[in-house]
């Protein structure tokens, strides 16, 4: 899935870049700016446009006076620097004044304790500048820090993309935290399959399991399901514009995430159903377990009978001063548990 989805970006880049008459290999204009909090310190990116570009401010590990700072910067409405000072919200888009604010959670599955770890993302997007503030201390592939460089694999690798405007470089981000899903999605699929092999062993752990890889979907499924509709709002707000260049690119990433969605919402399904094949195993193995308890309390029942019977201290009993009254005794009780033994065999409950 994310060959194809490479493959559809390259071709649209190639055919936007033949259109707006971009050299593909001409780079960005880089200035190295780690600790960037105003506009003028961050890494300069220079654009197609008439405006010199815009600059890109990366907040790896933002404390209180550095989001303060930057607010103050840019004058941001106060309720959206509350929102930056405050974590832990949901993935979704708004728009005051010229920013746009986009709050996204990134996704990377660990195999070995099989959890699914996210980092919450906050992107601020103006004509001249794009913020991106780890609000976690981590960027998207679960790194201390982003690559800003343009080498493979870092954020300003694609120029040809670079030079349509800070969306671009909002665009590069959520695409990657987009593709990020496709291999916890692989890791949560493996984990499902081996919980099937389980259920139908009778191991005793894999209740507990079920459960957990459930928690572990629910929070991707929280991750992915709002951040589509806030792709949704961008595809509709970039299709206005018959010549922006950008509105293919976030249409093939609302499509791949709406696909992502799709295999989440799948996925939870899927181990709803396992959780009740699996109750229902439990269920049939307790029955199997209590026919035999009622087998074997049946066949001690029939010897205590006779036991007890005889065991009344009646005065006149003839069987007591019997010769035979023992042995008789035990035959019976002997007798009785082989019958009902072979009735219970013959029913399958041994």
């Amino acid at each position: 899935m994310a060959q194809t989805s490479h493959g559809r970006r390259r071709a649209l880049r190639a055919a936007i870049g033949r259109r707006r008459g971009v050299a593909g290999d001409i780079p960005p204009v880089v200035t190295e700016a780690p600790a960037a909090i105003r506009v003028v310190d961050g890494v300069r990116v220079d654009g197609d446009d008439a405006d010199g570009g815009y600059r890109v401010i990366v907040q790896a590990q933002p404390t209180a006076e550095s989001i303060t700072a930057l607010a103050d910067d840019w004058g941001l409405h106060p309720l959206l620097a509350e929102d930056l000072h405050h974590a832990g919200q949901r993935p979704k888009l708004e728009r005051f004044g010229d920013v746009t604010f986009i709050v996204a959670r990134a996704a990377w599955y660990v195999d070995a304790s099989e959890r699914v770890e996210l980092a919450e993302v906050h992107l601020l997007v103006r004509p001249d500048a794009v913020a991106v503030l780890c609000q976690d201390w981590r960027w998207i592939d679960g790194s201390a820090a982003p690559d800003l460089t343009d080498g493979p694999g870092g954020l300003l690798e694609d120029p040809e993309l670079l030079h349509h405007g800070s969306a671009a470089f909002a665009y590069r981000v959520l695409d990657r935290i987009v593709d990020g899903y496709g291999p916890v999605l692989d890791g949560l699929a493996l984990d499902q399959e081996q919980i099937e092999r389980q259920v139908f062993t009778g191991e005793a752990t894999v209740t507990e399991r079920i459960y957990r890889l459930s928690q572990e979907v629910v929070d991707l499924k929280h991750a992915c399901a709002p951040l589509a509709a806030a792709v949704g709002t961008l595809v509709r707000r970039h299709a206005e514009d018959e010549d922006d260049a950008l509105a293919a690119y976030v249409a093939d990433v609302a499509d791949h995430l709406t696909r992502v969605d799709a295999e989440v919402t799948e996925l939870r399904a899927s181990l709803a159903q396992i959780l009740d094949v699996n109750a229902t195993l439990v269920a049939q193995r307790q029955n199997e377990d209590m026919k035999k308890i009622s087998g074997w309390a049946a066949i001690l029942f029939a010897p205590t009978l006779v036991a007890a019977i005889y065991g009344m201290n009646f005065d006149r009993m003839p069987e007591l001063h019997w010769a035979f009254g023992y042995p008789l005794a035990l035959a019976t009780m002997v007798a009785f548990g082989v019958a009902l033994y072979t009735v219970f065999k013959r029913r399958g409950w041994f």
